[in-house]
Formats: C-alpha cells, sequence, structure tokens
C-alpha cells in the first residue's frame, strides 16, 4: 500500500502491528521530497539524519501506543525545534539555531511523531501568501502560479503533495485555516489559549498574543481531533490546571443543526465560494441535518469585524518595530475619515491607548457571549474560510532577485500588503478586506474547523470553515468527521 496520502493515524497504525518500518516510512517521504519538492518548495529544513536515528530507535521500541507512533511529522518554521533555525523568514535569523523545542514539537514527540523538517512561511507570519528572503517562494501544489496560503503555507503544501504525515500552523488571521483551503486539507483552529507554544525564557513570549493560536494540520479530521488531544493545555512548569473539554452533543450527522452562512453584503465573496457553501448545505439537509441559512448571531456584522480589526492591530502591535509603526503612523495621516477598509481600521488602532483597548475588549467580551447564545441553539456555524480560492503569487515591490529564477528561488521586496488588491466578482478588493471570514469568528476565540468540500471550475481546492462555540473544538472536529464521512474529504493533486 503506498503510504504518502494516508491519514497519520493510519500511518501509526502500520507501524505499530509493524507492516511497514519507521525507518522505511521515514525514507518514504525523503524519498518524495527528494522527487517532487523542487518546484513546490515545502520543506525548506531537512533533518533527515537525526529523523533516521529516532526512528530506527522506534523500530526497536516494545511499546507501541503512542497515538502518532512513528509518524514522519513536518512543523511550521516558526516553531522551535532544538538545533534547527526558526527566522519567521528574517535573513538576519538565518544561522540562529534554538536551544531546545517549544512544547507543543514536545507533546507531538511524546505521542511518537518523527520530527524531520519544517516548512516555509512568510516573513513574520504575516500574509496568505508563503515566501520570505531566507527561502525563497512556496508554491501550491494544485496549480504552481498559485499560492498555498499563509502563514502556514508551507505546511499546507506539504500534506497536499504528501510529502509529510502530520503537520502543525498557527493563526491569527486564517493562518492555519486559509492555507488548509487553499490546499484541500484538513486544519484546526483550536479555541484561544486551549493549546501553549512556550518555549523557554530567553526566545518565547510569556504572554499569548491575543488571538494567535498554534493548531493541527492534516489529511484527515480523525488526524486532528487525536492531535488536539496531544496539544491541548497549559503549560505545565507554570500551572497544574488542566482541560477537560466538552464532549461533542451530537455524534450522527442526521442530529446535527448547521446555521449557514454563506455571504454577507458588503464583504464580496467569490460566487464559486458561495455556491460551494450552498451546495455543501443543501446535500447535508438531503442527509436530515437540521440546516438554517438564516440564523445569525445577534449582532451588526461589521461592527463584529471591525472590533477583530483593531483587536488584531493591537494584539500584534508589540512585535511591531519603530519603522513599522512609523509607516503605520504617516499613512493614518493621509487617510480619508470616510475610508472603512480593513486596513484603514486597523490603522487607527495604531497606538491606542490603553483605556481606549479596554473599552473594546468590553465590546468584543458582549460579542462573545451572544456568539455562546446563538450557539446555545446551533451546534455549529458553517461558511466561507476566505474571499477566493488560492491567490496567484502577489510579490509587489522592487526584485531583488533575478526575475529569470524559478519563482521558488525567487523572492520579490513586497510593499505594504495594504497596496494590494484582488478582483472578486469583477469588483476591485483591498487584499486586507478578505479578513471578513476569518476574522468575524477568530476575534472572538472560537474554535474553527476547515474541511475540504470541492474545487473550482479551474480546479483550485475550496474548504468549508466550520465554527463552534467557546472550547467547543470538539464539536466543530465531530462535525468535521461527520461531514468527512459524507463524502468531503482530501483528495490529492496530481502531482506524478
Amino acid at each position: 500500500m503506498d503510504p504518502s496520502f494516508l491519514s497519520a493515524t493510519r500511518l501509526a497504525e502500520m507501524t505499530r502491528r509493524r507492516e511497514i518500518g519507521c525507518v522505511e516510512l521515514l525514507d518514504h517521504y525523503i524519498d518524495r521530497i527528494v522527487r517532487l519538492d523542487g518546484p513546490i518548495n515545502s520543506v525548506v529544513v531537512k533533518d533527515f539524519d537525526r529523523a533516521r536515528e529516532r526512528a530506527r530507535a522506534l523500530d526497536q521500541a516494545t511499546d507501541r501506543s503512542a497515538p502518532f507512533f512513528g509518524v514522519p511529522m513536518t512543523v511550521k518554521e516558526s516553531f522551535d525545534v532544538a538545533g534547527l533555525p526558526s527566522t519567521r523568514g528574517h535573513l538576519a535569523a538565518k544561522d540562529h539555531q534554538a536551544k531546545s523545542s517549544s512544547i507543543a514539537v514536545r507533546r507531538l514527540e511524546a505521542a511518537g511523531v518523527v520530527v524531520f523538517g519544517k516548512t516555509n512561511v512568510p516573513v513574520d507570519l504575516a500574509d496568505w501568501q508563503s515566501y520570505n528572503p531566507v527561502y525563497g517562494t512556496t508554491t501550491n501544489p494544485w496549480n504552481r502560479d498559485h499560492t498555498p496560503g499563509g502563514s502556514s503555507g508551507g505546511s499546507a503544501a506539504a500534506l497536499a503533495a504528501g510529502l509529510t504525515g502530520l503537520e502543525i500552523g498557527s493563526d491569527i488571521g486564517g493562518s492555519i485555516r486559509v492555507p488548509a483551503h487553499y490546499c484541500g486539507v484538513f486544519g484546526h483552529k483550536p479555541t484561544w489559549t486551549l493549546c501553549s507554544n512556550y518555549t523557554d525564557y530567553e526566545t518565547s513570549q510569556a504572554a499569548p498574543t491575543d488571538i494567535a493560536v498554534i493548531g493541527p494540520m492534516a489529511r484527515s479530521a480523525e488526524d486532528l481531533a487525536t492531535a488536539l488531544t496531544v496539544l491541548a493545555g497549559p503549560d505545565p512548569e507554570e500551572t497544574g490546571l488542566t482541560y477537560n473539554l466538552p464532549r461533542p452533543r451530537v455524534t450522527d450527522l442526521k442530529a446535527l443543526r448547521v446555521a449557514v452562512w454563506s455571504h454577507e453584503p458588503g464583504q464580496e465573496t467569490d460566487s464559486e465560494t458561495v455556491a460551494a457553501i450552498e451546495a455543501m448545505a443543501t446535500d447535508l439537509e438531503r442527509r436530515g441535518v437540521t440546516v438554517s441559512r438564516t440564523a445569525r448571531p445577534a449582532f451588526d456584522a461589521t461592527e463584529a469585524f471591525h472590533i477583530y480589526l483593531q483587536a488584531l492591530d493591537a494584539g500584534w502591535s508589540a512585535r511591531a518595530t519603530e519603522a513599522v509603526l512609523q509607516s503605520k503612523r504617516k499613512r493614518l495621516a493621509g487617510l480619508d475619515p470616510n475610508d472603512m477598509t480593513a486596513d484603514a481600521v486597523m490603522a487607527r488602532a495604531t497606538d491606542m491607548p490603553h483605556r481606549d483597548w479596554l473599552v473594546l475588549n468590553e465590546r468584543r467580551m458582549k460579542f462573545r457571549r451572544l456568539w455562546s447564545a446563538f450557539f446555545r441553539e446551533w451546534d455549529v456555524l458553517l461558511s466561507p474560510v476566505i474571499t477566493t480560492a488560492a491567490l496567484p503569487h502577489m510579490q509587489e515591490g522592487p526584485s531583488i532577485m533575478s526575475a529569470g529564477l524559478p519563482i521558488t528561488a525567487r523572492y520579490i521586496q513586497t510593499g505594504p500588503v495594504w497596496e494590494r488588491q484582488v478582483t472578486v466578482n469583477g469588483r476591485v478588493v483591498a487584499y486586507n478586506d478578505m479578513l471578513f471570514w476569518p476574522g468575524l469568528t477568530a476575534g472572538f476565540h472560537l474554535p474553527a474547523t476547515v474541511v475540504p468540500m470541492g474545487a473550482t471550475k479551474a480546479g483550485l481546492p475550496l474548504g468549508a470553515q466550520i465554527t463552534g462555540p467557546i472550547y467547543g473544538d470538539r464539536m466543530t472536529l465531530m462535525a468535521a468527521s461527520l461531514i468527512e464521512q459524507a463524502g468531503y474529504v482530501f483528495r490529492p493533486p496530481p502531482l506524478e
């Protein structure tokens, strides 16, 4: 049996039963990377020798009970792995090596995985494109003229191309969900603070960044659920607190109550994406699912979006350089008061006084309670992940490398992302206005799972976002599993 595109849980079952050796399985994925990853450029840090040592040790192990026993795994480049670089796309950090692994990586290794490389990201993890001056550009294995998404773009591309058995990403503005959607894989954005990623005192933030989370990416819903069990929980060095997540309310598709939010006036969403969400809703209805296309939380969607944008800007401002802040202040000075694009809303949050943030956060928490009230009536919300299917590569700015190089070797010095525009249904949309669907739920700390739901006429994957209540991760994952069983499954791209 070709293991390339099997789920991680199935791979672990094979190694556990000695149907395939851990070294043999690892070498299978290494061979695929050597043969196929050149034009994709997803696995940008390779740690094959150490991985083989670990795989050999696992082959000799008598205890094979670990849930991901012997599963070859790559991790997003931003996760610390002892002895490997964590550059976040910065040339200045290319020679830095992490002294220790993050708690998330340690937990996954304790669960049996064999980490054998790291996957590509955009600079500072702040784009839906995955390119940087250290590693170049990652392409989408479904169409190399398109991005795999970001910031976990390398993660999604490697999974889709069958180059790894499991992945882990991070998400503050769709960075797990959008790449999963763009590449046709599964991804889970957990409830905020559910999963820790602390490394050590020298390199880690002690306080979690608002909205930002880490979570698994995979080729099946079962893999996501198993990985979340491994990852969930605070750092035990800080607290003895443990989490006991609520069980899913339902375990049968016909008992599921699904609210569907396929489009929103004023937030342009590609017609093929809307049609695919509506078709999925109709299919679920035919299968006995209770579906509503009108149920909404009791708040104004635009206000909710703007709350998210301001909280997002405040959340990542702590790591902004003074040069970035000065650029934003300069832009703010010239803003039209009537400009309500996402970038304008975020720009107005620059240098927000703490009292104003407290007022904003209080408003946000009231909206979060309205979300909770909504989810007492509905198990999950089905919506688009983002405005469109995978975008073409967008790397505006003066070239610092030869434009004659292949896209994977090319890095373009980008200008501000607020200068980018996309065309959706014939209408020009500001690049960051696409934050609506990722932010509508993430801004209020809700969990969301992405499942594949088909493809565009051009053959690009489409995913659906399944959102649930605070700490309702098991519910969204169960819904994803039930929908997967209804036929919405991962399908590999035609690489060979």
